[in-house]
């Protein structure tokens, strides 16, 4: 056999590095309202090529067009601007605190609001999110006190968690809000398995897998995706795909499969991309895909494309290794101003009432935080008891902690 010559290892890179000028050239935006909304029961292998499109609503002018629009009210809409901006707001304050020595670590969800806010409102009361640490969405579209999730930012004496968890690690089960987990990918198979023992138990509640575009690298987003198509379990796939890693960008997990959602396709599972940065969007396709997994037809594949406009936690320095303006050229825009812009086209909103309502989510946030750190922050003020580390991990308490727990005088 010939020689072909030396072998070459092959690292993918992206498009453009810091100092040069941002190219999202690569990005097929297809015209809003041009993706077909298919029936909820249909057969995977006849919609393949949504996998590779994006499924969009709201169009430059601020106008809802397509199969996918109408779903929710003005009332609906304006409660889910509020909510984005709240979290906005939310972000920006403890961004601030992290950065005043209040707590130790904050993570941004900075262009990618509309993704957990429209999402938490196509569910019902009792289904669970298994979720990363970039969807507080979930917990602030639903109405889980702001305080609550502050105390828990900064550990104090009004921590729900005592201090037990990593600061934005929270967690609600009466919010459908699994414990959020540092080790990546884990609770993709977790989802999926609380989605099984749901159907397994004739229950009517959903479960919601979620995942970044850097951990599908990992072997649980497989193992779930083998699990959820040959069981048929009631559970939501989410790919949120917001470019980037903690440093490396999409091309390092997505390989040659041209999209996050074409992953599904060799599971059989019906796969999706959306507009990440269209509230409406994201909210009609998450309410498809509630409505196959209630009809016992399945799991569905979710991507949603979006953007990390800030850094990837308050550890980060994103300009490293992607330009600068790189979120300005964005082409998806900002869920906040595509929503803003849609409601004033409705003539339910305007700019004097967007500035008013600004002033005055700003001013509860301040007020949440205020009272958050009456009880106290990382370095000042109450801290939970140390007795409560080593309570809530036995039902009965073994021996050796016991010991633990006497030697330490709690």
């Amino acid at each position: 056999m010939a020689d072909a010559g030396m072998l070459r290892f092959h690292v993918p890179e992206p498009e453009v590095r810091p100092g040069g000028t941002p190219d999202f050239s690569n990005v097929t935006i297809p015209k809003a309202g041009s993706v077909p909304r298919p029936e909820i029961d249909v057969d995977p292998r006849t919609i393949r090529d949504m996998a590779f499109s994006i499924i969009r609503v709201l169009n430059r002018a601020g106008e809802a067009v397509g199969p996918w629009a109408g779903l929710l009210t003005d009332e609906e809409l304006l409660e889910g601007l509020r909510h984005m901006m709240m979290l906005r707001t939310f972000d920006a304050r403890m961004q601030m605190a992290q950065r005043q020595g209040k707590t130790s670590f904050y993570m941004q969800h900075l262009g990618e609001e509309a993704v957990s806010c429209a999402f938490r409102k196509a569910l019902a009361k009792g289904d669970m999110n298994f979720p990363t640490y970039r969807q507080a969405g979930l917990l602030i579209a639903d109405g889980y006190p702001m305080v609550m999730m502050m105390n828990q930012i900064y550990s104090n004496e009004a921590d729900p968690l005592k201090g037990r968890q990593l600061p934005i690690m929270y967690s609600s089960k009466e919010h459908g809000f699994f414990s959020i987990s540092g080790n990546l990918a884990t609770q993709y198979i977790q989802a999926v398995g609380w989605a099984m023992a749901s159907a397994i138990s004739n229950d009517s509640r959903i479960a919601a897998a979620w995942i970044g575009d850097g951990s599908t690298a990992e072997s649980d987003f497989h193992s779930a995706l083998v699990f959820a198509s040959t069981y048929k379990a009631p559970v939501i796939l989410n790919v949120v795909n917001n470019q980037w890693a903690i440093s490396t960008f999409q091309g390092i997990a997505r390989g040659g499969a041209g999209t996050f959602a074409a992953r599904g396709l060799g599971f059989g599972i019906p796969a999706l991309r959306v507009d990440g940065n269209d509230y409406l969007a994201v909210h009609a396709v998450a309410k498809w895909a509630a409505a196959r997994a209630r009809s016992n037809l399945g799991p569905t594949l979710v991507e949603y494309v979006t953007y990390r406009a800030g850094a990837h936690s308050s550890s980060d320095d994103p300009s490293a290794y992607r330009p600068k303006a790189e979120s300005d050229a964005w082409p998806l825009g900002d869920p906040i101003i595509r929503l803003k812009n849609h409601l004033i086209h409705k003539r339910v909103w305007s700019e004097d009432r967007h500035t008013q309502a600004e002033a005055e989510i700003l001013e509860t946030v301040i007020a949440a935080q205020k009272e958050a750190e009456s009880h106290g922050t990382l370095h000042a003020g109450g801290k939970p008891s140390t007795r409560d580390m080593f309570e809530g991990v036995y039902a009965e308490m073994p021996p050796h902690l016991r010991r633990q727990r006497q030697q330490a005088g709690v």
